[in-house]
């Protein structure tokens, strides 16, 4: 990979607590990388959170920092413990305790992409997997840690809102009040991430924006919500999941020509967001 490995872009005035970020809309994908693939361009993109960063790239202009990874998700999955090696694509590794998401293929170097199709025909050496963890995994966490500590120190609490999308063929799937299904779900890993007033705000931002909205199921929140997520401790994670057929064409991976409205939305929870993370309006974080 080249360097860096992700974007900042910082507000001209902080005026918040709040980060947005999003770890799985990076889309460089190196030739070395592609060669050593049995997917096409195309279908390695299928996991890609497409455009999501671009969904939330108005929170600089709002006084919140935004933070986007430029390494795709087949490459490293930042959202996953450095240490969610698959043994069945990343040789010399041994498989300690069971962990569903490497079993499914989806480590931190991911063995498929969506539906589970294979992103390589062998393995990768033990050395190859250390190498993408220093380049791309661990510059993303530290640089991360670093906004959240920069935000509870001059905002006296963080609110990480991880931004990311889900596949239409999800959605389809669930069931929510009247049959209606939701555009968005928000994960704290069943409160466990975030506080409750702190949840129930981000759930108002959305809904008064006009879109229907679930928590935790099916998406509750993975290793960034998981890790990052200290109420107790004044950081705050809700994971976001917003169903891509809002505003992109999931088969061809483009804008739908419905984007540039859907941002404008988008824009405006944002503006809601934000100002949860501003002193004055700062709630105490649930114990």
């Amino acid at each position: 990979m080249t360097t860096p490995t992700y974007r900042l872009d910082m507000p001209r005035e902080h005026t918040t607590g709040v980060i947005f970020a999003s770890p799985h809309s990076g889309r460089e994908y190196t030739w070395d990388f592609l060669r050593k693939s049995v997917l096409d361009e195309m279908s390695i993109r299928s996991s890609e959170d497409a455009f999501v960063d671009r969904l939330f790239d108005t929170a600089p202009g709002l006084g919140a920092p935004l933070l986007a990874s430029l390494a795709p998700r087949a490459y490293v999955d930042l959202n996953r413990g450095s240490d969610e090696m698959d043994p069945a694509v990343v040789r010399g590794v041994r498989a300690v305790t069971h962990n569903p998401r490497v079993t499914s293929g989806l480590g931190v170097i991911p063995r498929v992409v969506a539906n589970g199709r294979a992103i390589y025909s062998g393995k990768l050496e033990l050395a190859e997997a250390r190498a993408r963890l220093s380049e791309v995994w661990r510059p993303y966490h530290t640089q991360l840690q670093a906004l959240i500590d920069t935000s509870k120190s001059e905002f006296g609490s963080a609110i990480l809102i991880d931004c990311h999308s889900m596949p239409h063929e999800a959605v389809q799937a669930m069931s929510g009040p009247n049959g209606r299904k939701p555009h968005v779900v928000l994960g704290d890993r069943f409160g466990a991430a975030c506080s409750p007033d702190i949840m129930d705000r981000v759930e108002a931002a959305f809904s008064g924006a006009g879109l229907r909205v679930a928590r935790n199921a099916p998406f509750a929140g993975a290793f960034i919500t998981q890790h990052y997520g200290r109420p107790s401790r004044q950081q705050h994670v809700i994971q976001v999941e917003i169903d891509r057929a809002l505003y992109m064409d999931e088969g061809r991976i483009r804008p739908s020509k419905d984007f540039t409205g859907f941002r404008e939305t988008i824009r405006g929870v944002i503006g809601e967001i934000v100002t949860i993370g501003r002193p004055r309006s700062m709630p105490l974080a649930a114990e």
